[in-house]
């Protein structure tokens, strides 16, 4: 829902200050990567024109886990670099979602070996699955959608703001 559709004739517009919060923070998402593998190739190609991930309010990746609210990983995830993706993922600050973007991350994809983790929902919560070896960057859209989908129907109190 638009602001256009909550103007009055006086040009004000009446909400209550929850509605105001999940609006803002379901149209300002801030993702970041955790390239790590082939599918980091498709992810980057969401940022260019064709795509235009600006049009959903992502448009900047952030780098720096205290400024993300999404953590989008592509790719193989080794044991070894497990930890260091959940280090990272512990320092965002709530509420934070995971994006899972492709076979090997959402499953080990090919890679069924000692060193390879299958499926990162072992140590991470997964909000939404984005299936394909690679997948196509829409995909990828759909999947900021469904994440935009779940901020917006959120409680905003149950939310820390630590």
């Amino acid at each position: 829902m638009g602001l256009e559709e909550r103007l009055s004739n006086d040009g004000f517009v009446t909400s209550k200050i929850d509605e105001l919060i999940k609006w803002g923070r379901k149209n300002a998402l801030w993702p970041m990567p955790m390239g790590i593998s082939c599918c980091a190739i498709e992810m980057m190609a969401v940022a260019g024109p064709r795509f235009d991930i600006s049009r959903f309010g992502s448009e900047v990746f952030r780098f720096s886990p205290r400024q993300s609210d999404v953590m989008i990983v592509a790719g193989t995830v080794t044991y070894k670099m497990a930890k260091v993706v959940r280090k990272i993922y512990d320092q965002m600050p709530d509420p934070k979602w995971v994006i899972a973007m492709g076979a090997c991350t959402s499953s080990g994809g090919m890679y069924r070996t000692y060193s390879v983790v299958q499926g990162i929902d072992q140590f991470l919560p997964v909000d939404v699955y984005v299936a394909g070896c690679p997948p196509r960057p829409d995909n990828l859209l759909n999947a900021l959608i469904k994440i935009q989908e779940k901020v917006g129907s959120k409680d905003t109190s149950s939310f820390s703001y630590n």
